[in-house]
């Protein structure tokens, strides 16, 4: 009996599971169902832009925290189902459109959509887990993690719904609370009595796949943050409002480079050759790591718009957060991701992350222009991107040797 053709009375639903043949390609319907995040990254980037306050700040990166789950949980469910089967897929075009109601609710989150956001939230949750628990009946490891999961779901379900019925500031505490109930669940493995916890080793995770998914989103949100200042231009089109743009241009490219110059290939080697590691090297770095980097690029897009709108004006203490702290952030991040994946210092990233932040008083305090102070942000952003190259060539120099003159 061949796996590729399981006999029809097979207790474990084979047809929908991946076949495990090296990394697993990312299809077109995947890649169609990230196509409505596009419009989640830019309503989310736009929230931020028009409140551009503390509490803006917290509320955008609570919705971003929402909205990373019901993208990264749908990633893992396609890393274990096959996406071109016909159930998959129609769970795929679902979750499409209640993604996009869900980015459709983001600008009155917090007002009047706030219920319809919670609700699409749960329905989306809770329905691709009990599709997933179906999908895998029979499977002793992966029907048990979908069983454990979908209960710890019905206690932030609660409070997402008790979170859209509340008034503004207990809607907030509310949803971090669904978010701090999560990030625990996921931590612990969804712990239940009797049923025990989900074990990362026991997950039969496909690294690789999870690594150029979520190369692809992180795609997504750089191409979202030129969407942003591109039609910030296109309203006003004149010589220094084209100058700020090349410059907002070049710093969304020294964040793709630091991404994928090196690090994003050889991330998707390490993460498909970890064994039994996979699955907790994937929930550290896809689940909790890389909505940091999106966070960066958001914070990013937030500062480039100021920047094309008053290129000239001084750098207030708002300005200077958003220009300097989501490169910052984004460096963190994934100065955090090479640690994890590499057990390596990332020494470049955290000598950059503490001078762009010795960077901000400065820049408020000697009210240096706007565009002075993204330039300031951009060049520290390719002092990695130059140090990442000397250190590569210094351990090719080294692995390489002295060259003999017998040579």
């Amino acid at each position: 009996m061949t796996r590729s053709e399981p006999p029809l009375d097979e207790p474990v639903r084979r047809r929908l599971l991946r076949q495990r043949q090296g990394v697993e390609p990312t299809t077109s319907t995947e890649l169609f169902f990230d196509l409505v995040y596009i419009f989640t990254v830019t309503q989310l980037s736009h929230y931020l832009i028009e409140h551009p306050t503390w509490r803006g700040a917290a509320r955008t990166g609570l919705l971003l925290a929402l909205v990373w789950f019901v993208w990264v949980y749908t990633a893992w469910v396609t890393n274990w189902l096959q996406p071109d089967q016909a159930p998959v897929r129609a769970l795929l075009l679902a979750l499409m459109l209640g993604s996009l109601l869900l980015s459709a609710a983001i600008p009155e989150a917090f007002g009047e959509t706030g219920l319809l956001f919670a609700l699409v939230y749960v329905a989306v949750q809770v329905g691709r887990t009990a599709f997933g628990l179906w999908a895998v009946q029979g499977h002793p490891w992966l029907s048990g993690g979908f069983q454990k999961t979908l209960l710890w779901f019905g206690g932030t379900s609660a409070l997402m719904v008790l979170g859209g019925l509340a008034g503004a500031g207990v809607r907030e505490a509310l949803w971090g609370a669904a978010i701090l109930l999560e990030l625990i669940g996921l931590s612990t493995g969804y712990p239940v009595p009797r049923l025990g916890r989900s074990r990362t080793e026991q997950w039969e995770v496909e690294g690789g796949h999870l690594a150029e998914r979520c190369q692809a989103f992180i795609l997504i949100a750089l191409g979202e943050s030129i969407l942003v200042t591109g039609s910030t231009l296109a309203q006003r089109l004149d010589l220094e409002t084209s100058g700020a743009f090349v410059l907002a241009f070049a710093g969304s490219v020294a964040l793709w480079w630091v991404y994928f110059a090196r690090s994003a290939p050889a991330a998707t080697a390490v993460i498909a050759r970890a064994g039994t590691r996979t699955g907790g090297l994937s929930r550290v770095a896809f689940n909790y790591l890389h909505p940091v980097m999106v966070a960066g690029i958001i914070v990013t897009a937030a500062a480039d718009e100021r920047l094309l709108r008053e290129p000239g004006a001084p750098t207030g203490t708002l300005t200077a957060l958003f220009t300097l702290g989501g490169p910052a952030l984004f460096l963190a991040g994934h100065g955090a991701y090479k640690a994890v994946l590499w057990r390596a210092r990332p020494t470049s990233r955290l000598v950059a992350v503490v001078v762009l932040l010795a960077l901000m008083p400065v820049c408020v305090g000697l009210a240096v222009p706007v565009a002075v102070c993204a330039a300031l942000a951009t060049a520290v952003t390719v002092a990695v991107i130059v140090a990442d190259r000397f250190r590569v060539r210094a351990q090719r120099s080294v692995v390489a040797g002295p060259r003999s003159p017998l040579r």
